[in-house]
Formats: C-alpha cells, sequence, structure tokens
C-alpha cells in the first residue's frame, strides 16, 4: 500500500521506485542466464508503479533463491554504494559534517531516494529546508544545530507518507545522537526504532 511495488534486499529496494530493477540488471551481467534475469521485462515494465503483474509468487521465489548466491549480494551492496551510501557521504563531507552526519544523510538517502517523488518529498529538498533554518559547518554553521535543523525537515517529510508515518528512527534514535553530541558515534551507543531497543557497547 506504499506505491512502491516489492519491497526487498539489504535496504529495501522496490520495484516501483526502479532500484530493484538495478540490482537484477547487476546481477544479470554477472550472472547470465540466472532465473531473475527472466523477469527483467517485467521489472521494466512495472517500474515507476505499485503493480506485481509478471512477478507474483515466482519472482520471489527467484530472489530468495538468489539470496544464497554470494554474487547476488555483491550486486545489492554495489547498488546500495552506488546510488545511495557513495554519494550521502560526499554530501555530507562537503557540508562538513562527521560521522554521524553522514550517517544521518545516509538514511534519509535509503528512505527518501535523492529527488521528489509523487507523494514524498527527497534529500534534496529535506536538505534545501535545513539550509534555510541553519548553516552546516562548511558555512560556519554548528554542526548539532544543522543536524537538528536537518532532522525536523525529514520529520516534516515522514509524517507526509503514511506508510513511514513511524519517526522512531529519527526522535529516538539520531536526534538522541545529536542531543548527546556523538557527533563520531562514540560508543556506546543506545537507541529504540520500531519499538525495539538496541545498544552497541564499544570495545
Amino acid at each position: 500500500g506504499d506505491g512502491r511495488g516489492y519491497t526487498a534486499g539489504i535496504i529495501g529496494f522496490c520495484s516501483g521506485t526502479g532500484d530493484l530493477l538495478k540490482v537484477v540488471e547487476r546481477y544479470a551481467a554477472k550472472r547470465p542466464g540466472s532465473t531473475l534475469e527472466g523477469f527483467l521485462p517485467a521489472l521494466r515494465a512495472v517500474n515507476g508503479s505499485d503493480s506485481h503483474e509478471g512477478l507474483g509468487d515466482a519472482f520471489t521465489g527467484a530472489w530468495a533463491k538468489a539470496a544464497a548466491d554470494p554474487v547476488f549480494r555483491a550486486a545489492q551492496d554495489a547498488e546500495r554504494d552506488g546510488s545511495y551510501f557513495d554519494p550521502a557521504v560526499e554530501r555530507a563531507e562537503a557540508d562538513g559534517l562527521s560521522a554521524l552526519g553522514q550517517f544521518i544523510y545516509y538514511d534519509a538517502y535509503v528512505m527518501h531516494g535523492y529527488a521528489d517523488a509523487e507523494g514524498t518529498v527527497g534529500f534534496r529538498t529535506i536538505r534545501t529546508q535545513a539550509l534555510a533554518e541553519a548553516d552546516p559547518p562548511s558555512r560556519g554553521g554548528d554542526e548539532e544545530a544543522y543536524l537538528n535543523a536537518f532532522l525536523d525537515a525529514r520529520v516534516a517529510a515522514i509524517r507526509k507518507e503514511p506508510s513511514h508515518s513511524d519517526t522512531s528512527r529519527v526522535e529516538s534514535a539520531q536526534r538522541i545522537f545529536v542531543r548527546q553530541g556523538k557527533l563520531q558515534l562514540e560508543t556506546p551507543l543506545a537507541w529504540k526504532v520500531y519499538g525495539e531497543s538496541f545498544r552497541i557497547a564499544g570495545s
């Protein structure tokens, strides 16, 4: 019901947004003749919609089978890094942000995508809204103030999407780290997301 079709893989690639298609294309290039390759026409046809036409149980079964293949996992890693992690870190470094800021940008890239789409607000708009409220360190601003402005804009974006209405990944995780001043993600880290508690004790 979120308009994204199937969601699967290491960061939740979606058949409706094109990144799941890119994963299967990467895999097909490395594993020609794989079962998943046969679904490329259907994935191209449903891209941009929430349709499952031509996919169904046969596709989900093929995906699950491919998940045991290290080459398929590598294809997911490559798409994650190329489309989300690397550009998020690059933008964060240009804004003068710490490890925490890089993580906050990355999570926003993954959930919202870079650009706006129908009914959604993308990373680019969230960042623009944050810049209107506070300067990042690259412009002489206070990092914690800027990150709070970014998270404020992100919460507003999340609340505009019924499928992403839970803001705990911001308010009881990332926001907590900002308040604690853990700009380098210093351990221990304790947080809650979607009703579950987590902790990294450190060495």
